[in-house]
């Protein structure tokens, strides 16, 4: 097994640390979809078990999932802007909401320095991405 040390970038997921279980599972879910989505080179291989059952790849590499206040989110939302990286982010309107068109209308409504957020997620340099989460504790 391949270990985390070896990877040059890092997967990272920052969780508001006042979500209930439900909406930090949820919220991990959706946010990782965003990473996935624009970094397809991160996915493994698909897999299969030994009847020759086929699933589906996951990333290549361990996801790291943080948790902080609501002001570390909003430091590392900034710091993540400022470092040009892309993320994907949940705010707390969409817990509320119930697809796709909803969930974009929710997060255009409101101005960047505005946002409820309940997590990111961020995948880039491991020192740029440690930068990004500074006060941030590994969840447990």
């Amino acid at each position: 097994m391949t270990g985390m040390s070896s990877f040059d970038t890092k997967i990272a997921v920052l969780l508001r640390d006042d979500l209930a279980s439900w909406q930090r599972l949820n919220v991990t879910a959706f946010l990782v979809s965003g990473i996935a989505h624009v970094t397809p080179e991160l996915m493994g291989e698909p897999y299969a078990d030994a009847d020759d059952t086929q699933y589906l790849p996951m990333f290549g590499q361990p996801v790291l999932v943080f948790s902080g206040t609501a002001d570390v989110l909003t430091a590392a939302h900034r710091r993540a802007l400022g470092r040009g990286l892309r993320f994907s982010i949940f705010t707390d309107e969409l817990f509320h909401t119930g697809n796709d068109a909803d969930n974009r209308a929710a997060v255009r409504a409101v101005p960047g320095e505005k946002l409820a957020l309940a997590g990111m997620a961020v995948h880039g340099p491991k020192n740029a991405v440690d930068k990004i989460l500074k006060g941030a504790s590994l969840h447990r």
